[in-house]
């Protein structure tokens, strides 16, 4: 019902294709079904208590608390959506399908295009073939690339649903795509950050928190109901109690922040990767069997397996 967008060229000649199994590829999709698995129950779950609380009493929050919730709803939707993304694709790879990969770790992106080559990436793939690219594309004059641009984006909130959160949503990152438009650097980063280095320099650092806040700006425009709350909310981050804890009601618990360094640190070491859980190269059993059975008791013990529905099921 949900996952990547296929396309037929994609799709078609595979259901009438003979399909024999695969162990390399069943096995790669179960390992990719259990990350997804992780990242929907463990971290989209458990992240989705507290950012409801926090938005529902957004009012009486401290800017502090408010930040904390922003953050952790990025965090939420990434999991909920890249989690049913990745047992999609897995449960395909079962069936001997293969379905294009529709994340690419994006809160590891250096500018805000980047971020929108590696989020969602077959509806941004199909806005761009059916949409921008009949339009003109980047063809013609700057004013007509930057036209273009908006229109994609604001064609994009508005498939998000008819409230003017989503409209604000898609114009905010199409501002955001401005500067970049204007100065013919939204092709600027195409390779992997850090490639071949274990850790990234100071700038790239730099660079991916600063368009990871900006993402974090848009999720709030995303999740509030409307565009008085959401102006609300981020006016109560700006206010003078940032500077304090953040003290929420429940507490959160330090696991979730734990789980979500988990999350970071092996989407790092593996952003060269399909996903977090591809171990194809890894040849030591012990390790592989390992990582299954840790991965496996956080999903069991911390797994929060009330009805939580996905996210984007309401699109």
């Amino acid at each position: 019902m949900a996952g990547p967008i296929e396309r037929a060229t994609n799709l078609l000649p595979q259901i009438y294709k003979r399909r024999t199994f695969d162990y390399a590829q069943a096995t790669d999709g179960m390992r990719q079904i259990l990350w997804g698995l992780f990242k929907k129950v463990v971290i989209a779950d458990n992240c989705a208590v507290y950012v409801n609380q926090i938005f529902d009493t957004y009012l009486t929050q401290t800017g502090s608390a408010l930040l904390l919730g922003a953050i952790l709803f990025a965090f939420q939707i990434y999991g909920d959506f890249s989690g049913y993304s990745d047992m999609a694709i897995g449960i395909g790879k079962l069936l001997g399908f293969k379905f294009l990969n529709n994340f690419r770790f994006p809160y590891f992106s250096r500018d805000i295009a980047e971020f929108w080559r590696r989020w969602h990436i077959s509806l941004n793939t199909w806005f761009r073939d059916y949409l921008y690219i009949p339009l003109g594309g980047s063809r013609g004059t700057k004013w007509l690339v930057v036209r273009n641009t908006f229109i994609i984006f604001l064609v994009s909130g508005f498939w998000h649903g008819a409230n003017w959160t989503f409209i604000a949503w898609g114009a905010f990152h199409a501002v955001l795509f401005l500067p970049l438009i204007l100065q013919n650097k939204n092709r600027k980063y195409t390779d992997t950050v850090a490639e071949n280095r274990i850790f990234p320099s100071l700038k790239e650092l730099f660079q991916m928190l600063v368009t990871f806040a900006l993402v974090v700006i848009g999720w709030v425009f995303f999740r509030a109901e409307s565009i008085h709350q959401a102006l609300e909310y981020l006016s109560g981050i700006c206010s003078s109690s940032l500077f304090g804890l953040p003290h929420t009601q429940p507490h959160i618990p330090i696991s979730i922040y734990l789980f979500i360094m988990l999350l970071l640190g092996v989407e790092w070491a593996q952003r060269n990767k399909q996903h977090g859980l591809d171990l194809a190269n890894v040849k030591s059993h012990f390790l592989k069997f390992s990582i299954y059975t840790i991965i496996i008791t956080l999903i069991f013990i911390f797994g929060a397996f009330e009805k939580q529905t996905f996210i984007y099921f309401q699109f």
